[in-house]
């Protein structure tokens, strides 16, 4: 989304998903096969595209961002990289060819997750939480993945994960030009579609085929748009995974905390054509990784900032967005772990969301406290002014821009009064259910596909119909127990939300209760049965409207609503916030140039930084941790309890080998996963948290106490070797490294 979390996310990814801001499935079952619902697609391409960053007729790189940008921070383009700042300050300067291979070496986890490749045959390392879901959908109450960890011994033992998707980017091209001269002189709804319209066009003629997805880029909220063409790989296998006590060693107490004791890893190999995929780029190791004062960058895909949002759109955010999802992720929270007290399956199936939840909650209480801080908002307001100060004094930039900060904020006005039935029908809170989602996409992509591609809802034009395709086609397993859970819960908050007797309430309820709608829903849909959503998609939308399924005929039933208000939502405020945030950032580029990096967008970044600690409450916070700290730190009792597999190979491990540390790189939800390299671009260390005053790094970064945390490369060799004896991954990571 192009402003981040003051705009209402459109994109169908469940209940959990739309409230986190990143993909989540419901995890789920036995030999039912899910419609677990995956994230609006990322776009992509073939193997064949060039070895370039910035292509096509016409096309034109940034210009290198100069120093005026802020020390150690910035998520930076690839393509417009500071690296004269970066050679100032720590005497090296990356070049063009050394950030061609970082961003071909990186990929990006469809479900909001960072990756990297490091060996030739397509091995790839990210997180353990990046992987939960699909380690626990390979696993049965017989044998629990989560729990006792997962290793192929040999590629025969590679399993396939349902719902995994790996992006690579292999080009970019601008296509600013083009997207402004179809937009031209045009405001409000006419505005939207026609530009809406176009960027379908232009990822249409971009993804050639199933394996490349396209997707063009709002940078500098609607100041420059790029079009990011990706490699698509969708047979993801399972390789290696560790304990999850173990993974998760400390538990919420840990969580964005340092210092850290976590083993946050997981390996999945790339397969194409049923065959480990040969890549010509990856990332070498290093096996002592990085020490104190040492630079690093982090390549990763940042999910979304709000840095260059505006005081109106902060305040939204504030006031009406964040507690909303704070409240329903803490009703969630203690339904599911009621739910894990049931019995062992119960808290097997229900651990994947339960922890996802759980960082949610975290996670926003600190964004939410970020901006109440008066300290903040009103730095906030102090640049806001500055810039509008500078637009005032230029005449001719006051006439095109200086209604554009008033233009907006009417507009949040217009969000506030939409917000319920926005995020409960179309967003989808209202229906936390793997099966309601795989019964809409079902609904809505057999419609759209009657209509021009131009016209579409844009989670279903032609480039990303892949995506969906994997989402209904699933083969993950869903349990009924937990869906009629989670269905009752979010169908309770909806009635609760838009009132008993609002028409959509009763068109939704008719005489029935929540639980009793749920369970309806639940037990009465075909859907769990792979073969019939099979017919229902090849059919096409005579199938779909001819089909009886109740979880059919309730996405049919509540559609016209969701459309209508979403309807609403792009035309009063999408194409507000759009064209005018469009006209601010002609301004910033005006006053400020292109000194300053664009905020997030789940796209690919790189961060540069350090290996160093911070001062917290007087008190000197040491950057490395080491793995005898594990140990002390274990108390036998969860959180603190280390797995058996650490406890027999106490005596094997080094205690002073590296295990967490922490540096000054720039990060936020969406590096998890991300690599941490050297300036020889060899792995040193693996993302998996920040520490606690990152929180607040949606809004701003602060160099003196933001962190990235991350698992030591050393650490990670250490525990693979005499921990696990993953001799196989080992000699991979060795082999790959001496090519």
């Amino acid at each position: 989304m192009s402003r981040s979390a003051a705009r209402i996310s459109l994109t169908l990814t469940g209940w959990l998903a739309a409230l986190l801001g990143a993909a989540a499935s419901a995890c789920a079952p036995q030999p039912q096969s899910s419609c677990v619902q995956a994230p609006q697609a990322l776009l992509q391409p073939a193997a064949s595209t060039p070895f370039s960053l910035l292509a096509a007729p016409g096309a034109s790189a940034l210009p290198t961002a100069p120093a005026a940008a802020e020390p150690a921070g910035g998520m930076w383009l690839l393509n417009a990289f500071p690296s004269e700042q970066v050679a100032r300050k720590y005497g090296f300067s990356p070049t063009p060819r050394w950030l061609d291979h970082v961003r071909l070496a990186s990929v990006r986890m469809a479900g909001g997750c960072s990756g990297s490749i490091v060996s030739p045959d397509g091995l790839v390392m990210t997180n353990h939480h990046c992987a939960h879901h699909c380690i626990d959908q390979l696993s049965t109450a017989k044998k629990n993945y989560v729990e006792t960890g997962f290793t192929a011994l040999a590629s025969k033992d590679e399993v396939r994960c349902p719902n995994m998707e790996l992006n690579e980017l292999v080009e970019i091209t601008d296509v600013t030009q083009r997207v402004n001269a179809a937009t031209q002189g045009l405001t409000g709804k006419q505005y939207n579609d026609t530009q809406k319209g176009e960027l379908s066009k232009i990822e249409k003629e971009c993804a050639s085929a199933d394996d490349v997805r396209c997707d063009v880029v709002s940078l500098y909220h609607g100041g420059l748009y790029h079009l990011y063409k990706y490699r698509r790989f969708q047979d993801i296998r399972l390789v290696f995974a560790p304990e999850f006590s173990i993974a998760f060693f400390g538990g919420d107490p840990d969580n964005f905390m340092f210092p850290r004791y976590d083993l946050d890893v997981s390996f999945v190999r790339i397969y194409d054509h049923d065959k480990p995929a040969r890549m010509q780029q990856y990332f070498k190791w290093s096996a002592e990784g990085s020490k104190p004062g040492e630079l690093t960058f982090i390549p990763g895909h940042p999910w979304s900032t709000s840095r260059d949002l505006t005081v109106a759109e902060l305040e939204y955010v504030r006031d009406q967005h964040l507690p909303g999802r704070l409240l329903r992720l803490t009703e969630a929270r203690g339904v599911l772990h009621e739910f894990a007290k049931r019995g062992p399956e119960q808290k097997r199936i229900s651990s994947a969301t339960l922890f996802g939840v759980e960082n949610g909650v975290k996670a926003l209480k600190g964004r939410r406290e970020a901006l109440l801080d008066p300290a903040l908002m009103t730095s906030k307001r102090a640049a806001e002014q500055s810039l509008r100060a500078r637009v005032a004094a230029d005449p001719a930039l006051a006439a095109e821009v200086g209604g554009a900060w008033d233009a907006i904020a009417a507009a949040q006005h217009e969000a506030a009064e939409i917000r319920k039935p926005m995020q409960q029908l179309e967003t989808g809170w209202g229906f936390w259910s793997d099966l309601f989602g795989c019964a809409r996409a079902l609904v809505r992509s057999t419609q759209e596909l009657t209509v021009p591609n131009e016209t579409r809802l844009r989670e279903y034009v032609d480039s990303r119909m892949p995506a969906v395709k994997q989402q209904i086609l699933s083969t993950a397993p869903i349990y009924d127990e937990f869906e009629i859970l989670t269905l009752s819960l979010s169908l309770s908050q909806l009635r609760e939300e838009l009132g008993v007797d609002a028409p959509i309430v009763k068109k939704i309820f008719g005489k029935q209760s929540p639980q009793e709608l749920a369970t309806a829903l639940v037990k009465g849909t075909r859907l769990k049965d792979l073969k019939v959503r099979r017919a229902l998609l090849e059919g096409g939308k005579a199938a779909v409207d001819a089909s009886t399924d109740p979880m059919i005929e309730l996405a049919r039933r509540m559609d016209p609503d969701a459309r209508a208000i979403r309807a609403r939502y792009e035309d009063h405020v999408d194409a507000v916030v759009k064209k005018n945030s469009e006209l601010i950032a002609k301004a910033r580029f005006k006053v400020y140039g292109t000194s300053i990096y664009p905020d997030a967008t789940s796209t690919l970044r790189i961060t540069y930084g350090e290996v160093k600690g911070w001062q917290e409450q007087g008190h000197e916070v040491a950057p490395i941790t080491k793995i005898g700290g594990a140990f002390e730190r274990a108390t036998g009792q969860a959180p603190f309890a280390l797995p058996a597999s650490w406890l027999s190979a106490k005596d094997k491990l080094n205690p002073a080998t590296p295990m967490n540390f922490c540096t000054t790189n720039d990060i936020i939800g969406g590096n998890s996963g991300s690599p941490v390299i050297n300036k020889d671009a060899e792995i040193v260390g693996l993302v998996f948290d920040g520490n606690i005053h990152s929180l607040g790094g949606d809004y701003a970064f602060d160099a003196s106490k933001n962190r990235a945390v991350a698992l030591h490369s050393a650490g990670l060799l250490e525990a693979l070797d005499k921990v696990y004896g993953a001799k196989r991954i080992r000699d991979e990571l060795a082999a790959a490294r001496g090519k």
